[in-house]
């Protein structure tokens, strides 16, 4: 599933007045630094996977959730429907087509460093759009900090503190939160977001853990998740 044409048109106005998209990986691998790598999938998908933004191998195949953090969530899903280990890249690459899958910015940014706050807030609007109008799932997993706290970004103040302090919580990568979100149009969508850290090797702290607290996440949603 590709986003809808105006929105779609709206996210390249936007990257096309945003400095620091890494033009040079997107120029090495032949693809358009304007064009937003958003794997929608299926609209009925019972749980979205809310990540930071792309990655190298996520411009080299147009897709994201496809690098080295998105393939330990793949190898875990597949695992977990399967109960056997995932075969090959296509297999992980299939599997993600029943599922949705979106980032706060979806451009790769020089030195897979973090968007700022105002590079966000930008496409924050539109990125909400098509979560609000395009899926009609309710939980989300969110992974590391920078994408779970996405969900506050023009939320009133209190409501922001409350996501800020949910973060802070020892028990935040086994509880869930929700969150509602609002389009353009003010149409609103109450979320649950159940949030689990960063799966990247740098994430020292939490990376080994990883795997097992996805599986425990993923007991949690069986319901949705095989409906």
């Amino acid at each position: 599933m590709t986003p809808p044409t105006e929105i779609r048109q709206a996210l390249r106005e936007c990257a096309a007045v945003t400095e620091g998209i890494d033009l040079e990986v997107y120029q090495a691998f032949g693809r358009d630094p304007l064009e937003p790598i958003v794997g929608l999938g299926d609209a009925d998908a019972p749980i979205c996977f809310f990540g930071r933004d792309p990655g190298r191998e996520e411009v080299r195949h147009g897709q994201p959730f496809i690098g080295s953090g998105g393939q330990i969530v793949r190898r875990v899903l597949y695992r977990h429907l399967h109960r056997e280990e995932m075969p090959d890249f296509e297999a992980g690459r299939a599997l993600g087509q029943h599922y949705f899958w979106i980032n706060t910015v979806p451009y790769k940014p020089v030195g897979n460093k973090a968007w700022s706050m105002a590079v966000k807030r930008r496409f924050h609007p539109l990125m909400r759009q098509l979560l609000v109008d395009s899926w009609r799932g309710r939980h989300i997993v969110t992974l590391g900090r920078e994408a779970f706290l996405w969900f506050g970004i023009d939320l009133l103040r209190n409501e922001r503190q409350r996501l800020e302090a949910f973060w802070l919580r020892e028990d935040r990568f086994t509880a869930s939160l929700d969150v509602e979100l609002q389009d353009m149009q003010g149409r609103s969508r109450t979320f649950t977001l159940h949030p689990l850290p960063h799966p990247s090797p740098l994430n020292q702290t939490w990376f080994k853990r990883f795997p097992a607290l996805l599986e425990a996440r993923l007991c949690q949603l069986d319901g949705p998740l095989k409906r």
